[in-house]
């Protein structure tokens, strides 16, 4: 989708549905321009695109209202968690009302005895998590972003810890969602596995609200492990970093996360989060289990790494030396814009097979010299993800187009080695071009689920599918 591409909007509908809004919600509605431009703002550098309200629901009854209000008179949704997404997502190129679930966030029942919890969509990871930790129970998928449970499984999001603890669609047990006309179905019961008709979970989380809205979430908890420790390590290339990764994962080490910094990761991270690290490729790790198992995990990759090259590893269990050392990962996008003041970042993630990741990475780095781009890699590469951030001045022409011809090779370059063009970023606005080259015939598939469950293509139009031409409103 073109950067400035607008969607043929449906005016008479969407000043009706303003109108009826407005009555039903009172304050709980708004069209005021600062609440609207926050909630087509992207945390990239996507062009904004605002809705013309904002609705913030309180319960499920209230989103079926407002959805089926809008299907009425053909006006586009648009669901918001937080906001943090990076393709795109919460852009409303119709126009149409967004739906902010800020106010749904109420934690309905934890089942420790079946290690599961039922929450409303805009609970957050960090807001999950507090609310368990003296139950000894944590929820473990961290995308680095506070982003809303809600807007995680929408988007299918994983994160540091995915590499032993699956992503979202390994997380989540059960939905209840609101379908394109008001509808409220759940997709399971709390039961751990069921054989019962199609899997409409799995359909719903990373369909990035194209098919429904989610209103309650049923997922998974884990025990928080009896010890934890995290560790260092630097190589004298990025080659030799991803040789020790894809040695680690083929000895069957259970490293809870395994990330790589490339030198001008480690560079951005040291002067931002006051770090002292070699400015080399780095991995950071950690390792959950008890006291005598992260010890030996420690100690394995130790060897591993000394044998790829690698040299200052050190570990710790020092939670305090943990926080500080996961905390600058979790800033690192801040950290690497100050690597080019002015400058906007572009980030870009592809996921490859785990034995094409050394080559892949080496191939993203050398692309990016030959373009004369800065640029930083990080990866949650125990999975074969990893994430290119391009630092560029939108307002200079080149720049723009030499980050928009990177980003399609390096999608390109992944799909051509059995990966894909987006590991957790998702699709959205900014990577539909490539999902067909990835996907072939089974785009068509897609289109069809899409056309089926929401015929007038209501649910977040100009996302991960062709937009066909708005249909005119009911008489």
């Amino acid at each position: 989708m073109p950067r400035d591409e607008q969607l043929p909007r449906n005016e008479d509908g969407i000043a009706a549905v303003l109108g009826l809004l407005r009555q039903r919600l009172g304050d709980r509605f708004q069209t005021g321009e600062a609440v609207r431009q926050q909630h087509g703002h992207t945390t990239t550098w996507l062009p904004t695109q605002a809705p013309d309200g904002v609705a913030f629901p309180r319960s499920t009854d209230e989103v079926s209202q407002i959805v089926a209000t809008c299907a009425e008179h053909r006006v586009p949704v648009v669901a918001f968690g937080t906001g943090t997404s990076l393709e795109g997502h919460v852009n409303a190129p119709a126009g149409g009302i967004c739906i902010d679930f800020r106010e749904m966030k109420r934690i309905v029942a934890v089942h420790p005895e079946d290690l599961d919890v039922v929450i409303q969509p805009g609970v957050t990871r960090t807001e999950l998590n507090t609310h368990l930790r003296d139950m000894g129970l944590f929820f473990p998928i961290d995308p680095g972003a506070d982003a809303s449970l809600g807007g995680m499984a929408a988007t299918r999001a994983s994160g540091t810890n995915a590499v032993r603890y699956g992503t979202m669609k390994d997380n989540v047990i059960a939905l209840e969602a609101v379908m394109a006309d008001g509808t409220v179905i759940r997709t399971a019961s709390r039961a751990r596995k069921t054989s019962a008709g199609y899997d409409l979970t799995r359909l719903l989380v990373g369909s990035e609200g194209t098919l429904g809205l989610i209103t309650e979430l049923t997922l998974r908890l884990h025990g928080i492990p009896e010890a934890m420790s995290s560790a260092t390590c630097s190589f004298p290339t990025v080659d030799a970093a991803c040789e020790a990764v894809i040695a680690t994962i083929q000895m069957g080490v259970p490293v809870a996360r395994i990330e790589l910094l490339d030198q001008m990761a480690v560079r951005a991270c040291n002067a931002y989060s006051h770090l002292d690290l070699p400015e080399t490729p780095l991995l950071l790790l950690e390792f959950h289990g008890s006291a005598a198992g992260v010890a030996e995990q420690a100690e394995t990759f130790g060897e591993v790494a000394a044998d790829a090259g690698g040299t200052g590893f050190a570990w710790t269990a020092s939670p305090e030396e943990r926080t500080r050392l996961w905390q600058a990962r979790h800033d690192f996008y801040w950290a690497g814009l100050a690597l080019r003041p002015g400058a906007k970042g572009l980030s870009t993630d592809v996921c490859v097979p785990i034995s094409r990741l050394a080559e892949c990475v080496g191939a993203a780095q050398d692309k990016a010299r030959e373009m004369d781009l800065l640029s930083c890699i990080v990866g949650h590469v125990g999975d074969g993800n990893f994430h290119v951030m391009l630092l560029v001045d939108p307002d200079v022409a080149a720049d723009v187009r030499k980050a928009d011809d990177y980003t399609a090779w390096l999608a390109e370059l992944a799909i051509s080695m059995d990966g894909t063009c987006t590991g957790e970023h998702g699709i959205g606005q900014g990577k539909r071009k490539y999902l067909r080259k990835e996907r072939g015939a089974a785009v068509d598939v897609m289109g069809a689920v899409k056309a089926a469950l929401d015929p007038d293509g209501i649910l977040n139009p100009g996302k991960i599918l062709p937009q066909t031409p708005e249909t005119p409103p009911r008489p």
